[in-house]
């Protein structure tokens, strides 16, 4: 059975930037192409996808609150997704999931990330705290 950890969430004032890591384990197999995406859910809001990247071509695909400050990548070889968070504000306060769903196409990745609610079919982590302070 597929795991997914988060880790680097923290504390950081506003300006700062974070990275966080989720470590894949248990299913590493290539039987289906995936989408890798990090949500992120605030306090009293609807969990929100804010980022994701398709697995067999590497495009990435980003929400409109994080575009040009934010960061997916992944590393195959360590089975790891990151996401680079720069210049990140207060309202960036949040506990972040990482997750993983099936996606056969490039739009459909998308979709997933993007358009499918708060919790789009898939795998998924515990989550990490992130907080921004002014």
């Amino acid at each position: 059975q597929v795991q997914l950890v988060e880790s680097g969430g923290g504390s950081v004032q506003a300006g700062g930037s974070l990275t966080l890591s989720c470590a894949i384990s248990g299913d590493t197999t290539n039987t289906y192409s995936y989408c890798m995406g990090w949500f992120r859910q605030a306090p009293g809001k609807e969990r929100e996808g804010i980022a994701s990247i398709y697995t067999p071509n590497g495009d990435t695909f980003y929400g409109d609150s994080v575009k040009g400050r934010f960061t997916v990548s992944r590393d195959t070889a360590k089975n790891t997704l990151y996401l680079q968070m720069n210049s990140l504000k207060p309202e960036d306060t949040a506990m972040y999931y990482c997750a993983r769903g099936r996606a056969s196409t490039v739009p459909s990745c998308f979709t997933w990330t993007l358009l499918s609610g708060p919790r789009p079919d898939g795998d998924w982590g515990q989550g990490t705290q992130v907080t921004v302070s002014s």
